[in-house]
């Protein structure tokens, strides 16, 4: 019994024919039915019912059949997942990010990727990265881009640091606080704050800021795109790494906001944007060659900033 034998049995269940299933398989019809009766003699009994016009499994080849349904699938997913770890020519990569570095870093590197390995299946999944981390020990991605400062002192994750963003305040250029000669960090309560899910260190830092024992923002999303419209169309205050919308500001559809009390290099405010991946998993050749080539869009990026 073997593999081959398992398939042409299925294709026979599928068929219905001899003849039909041989050229399906493509082989002649007696080298088809010999390797039939060959999986019959092995198991010693007989598995396809010759004496009805349909052909249908006996007893005993119905038990074979979805045996050899698993059999068969198994093994095309075990070639699939070996193919996957050990060639860039094929397989599928499963990856996450985190919302700022999706706006850019991420859509830039996977350009450049899919141009060097078209035929890698690529996803990337863009959430927080509470369910980034969550997604990561489920085994649904192989990494992720985010702030690693949650996970540098895990032992169950390993971590890679990318180039610090500069984490900014920012609002509409018609927005009411820009009238204003000097800004005051308790001006900004006075608006919505829009936020995708902020860092422990920034929320503790705004709870204090406005006197509160912890902080929540009046909108949250993890779609930077929808956050940015939201500012755009409203006085909300946005928060965010001045690297997402670094065009926007560039063009003059974005304003920054400096509070004087403030210090502009509050470390706190910056994002330690890094890449995550599992402690003792090995990564597979299309996720080494994606987290290359996201390091080297990264430099890049530095390079035309400075």
């Amino acid at each position: 019994m073997d593999l081959r034998q398992l398939r042409y049995f299925i294709a026979l269940n599928e068929h219905r024919s001899f003849v039909r299933a041989a050229d399906a398989m493509g082989i002649t019809q007696p080298a088809f039915s010999r390797s039939i009766q060959g999986l019959e003699q092995e198991f010693g009994c007989v598995l396809v019912d010759r004496g009805n016009k349909d052909l249908r499994p006996t007893p005993e080849g119905q038990v074979v059949l979805q045996h050899a349904l698993t059999l068969v699938q198994g093994a095309a997913l075990l070639s699939a997942e070996v193919t996957q770890m050990t060639k860039l020519d094929a397989g599928e990569l499963h990856f996450g990010c985190g919302p700022a570095p999706a706006v850019k870093l991420v859509p830039d590197a996977v350009a450049q990727f899919i141009n060097a390995h078209p035929k890698v299946r690529t996803c990337f999944q863009v959430d927080n990265w509470e369910k980034l981390s969550r997604a990561l020990s489920r085994e649904e991605i192989e990494f992720f881009i985010a702030d690693i400062r949650h996970f540098e002192a895990d032992p169950n994750f390993q971590t890679q640091a990318l180039t610090p963003k500069r984490g900014v305040f920012f609002c509409r250029p018609g927005h009411p606080l820009l009238a204003k000669e000097s800004l005051s960090t308790n001006d900004m309560f006075d608006y919505p704050l829009a936020t995708t899910l902020i860092p422990p260190g920034i929320r503790k830092l705004l709870a204090n800021l406005s006197g509160r024992i912890d902080f929540s923002p009046t909108i949250e999303t993890e779609h930077f795109p929808a956050l940015v419209k939201v500012v755009l169309q409203s006085n909300a205050i946005g928060i965010g790494t001045e690297e997402a919308f670094y065009e926007d500001i560039a063009q003059g559809s974005l304003a920054l906001l400096h509070w004087r009390n403030l210090p502009q290099n509050l470390d706190s405010m910056n994002a330690r944007c890094g890449i995550v991946s599992r402690t003792g998993f090995r990564l597979s050749p299309a996720a080494r060659a994606m987290i290359e080539t996201l390091v080297t869009v990264d430099k890049q990026s530095i390079s035309v900033a400075v």
